[in-house]
């Protein structure tokens, strides 16, 4: 019944975190230079019943207080009106999933690369503390997680898709085949990036856990490397692992849309950035709600995951 209340207390918070974005979002809109009826004609001439039309279906003749008012309650409903640039007439939430399913295979693509390769060589750094190996996997981490996302994924382009021709450059491919082939170099590309901070956060726990009591014991019990490796020292690293997710998922929207640039993807980030340059309000007002949720989701996904593997977090959330 607490752990109930400890996950309603969670979307409480995440509500209320939706709510603040709604305004900040509206607001610098709003504040915006320049006409908000120039923006909503876009290339259209203008006309007096054009102008009319426009100003009484975005209520721009009424306070900002109303107009919020009447946006939140069309997004609350999903609805976030039409495009006014991208494409114009096109409902904000078709073009949102057209775009977000290929920015989810992608960072889904992702975060299995991180989670085959970066885990491992975190634990091999932290069982290794001081080693060469362990110099080494810390010096790519650090090189990586140091390098701009538009740096790396240039080299990469250039390097495995021009210069030895291993990847395609652009697009996004026909069939399952082709489209794992095009997503590999820029999933490969992202995952660099993500799996450095898995690489340095996973050492870190390991090396905690190497220190503790109980892992000795382990040893002395002669269990065999791999069993204290999985049952022991995993099991009980991979909390602050876990934790991390929420901030592997900001630098992935940010990176995210440098890579869907570089390699021509038109995920959700070139769906935002060209919304932003087209100045198409209802479509950045759409994605932002989008990705707000998106983010409130996988840090709550994360409070159930702690939950589930750490005995002591599931105590804490029920003593208060």
């Amino acid at each position: 019944m607490r752990i109930a209340w400890f996950l309603l207390n969670r979307l409480a918070g995440g509500v209320a975190l939706l709510l603040v974005l709604s305004v900040l979002v509206f607001g610098l809109l709003y504040l915006t230079p320049g006409s908000a009826i120039q923006t909503l004609m876009g290339s259209r001439p203008p006309s007096p019943s054009l102008i009319k039309a426009l100003t009484e279906k975005y209520h721009l003749n009424e306070p900002v207080v109303v107009q919020y008012s009447h946006w939140l309650a069309g997004a609350v409903h999903l609805d976030f009106g039409v495009s006014i640039s991208v494409q114009t007439g096109t409902p904000v939430t078709t073009l949102i999933w057209q775009h977000v399913g290929l920015s989810a295979e992608l960072a889904l693509y992702s975060l299995v690369i991180v989670a085959v390769v970066g885990i491992p060589l975190g634990m091999v750094s932290g069982m290794r503390r001081g080693a060469a190996r362990d110099r080494g996997i810390s010096l790519l981490a650090t090189v990586a997680v140091s390098a701009p996302a538009y740096v790396t994924s240039v080299l990469a382009l250039y390097l495995f898709g021009v210069r030895l021709s291993w990847f395609p450059v652009y697009g996004v491919g026909t069939g399952f085949a082709g489209r794992l082939g095009h997503l590999t170099l820029p999933a490969l590309t992202l995952a660099a990036l993500l799996g450095a901070i898995v690489v340095r956060q996973t050492r870190a726990a390991v090396v905690g856990v190497v220190q503790q009591d109980y892992l000795t014991f382990a040893k002395l019990r002669g269990l065999s490397r791999r069993r204290i490796l999985v049952r022991y020292a995993l099991r009980n690293a991979a909390v602050p692992v876990v934790t991390s997710a929420g901030l592997l998922l900001i630098i992935a929207l940010t990176a995210g849309l440098f890579v869907e640039q570089v390699f021509s993807l038109p995920g959700a980030g070139t769906l935002l950035l060209t919304a932003v340059t087209d100045k198409d309000i209802p479509t950045v007002q759409g994605l932002a709600m989008a990705l707000g949720v998106l983010v409130v989701v996988v840090n709550l996904l994360v409070d159930l995951a702690v939950l589930v593997i750490d005995p002591r977090a599931r105590y804490s959330s029920t003593a208060g």
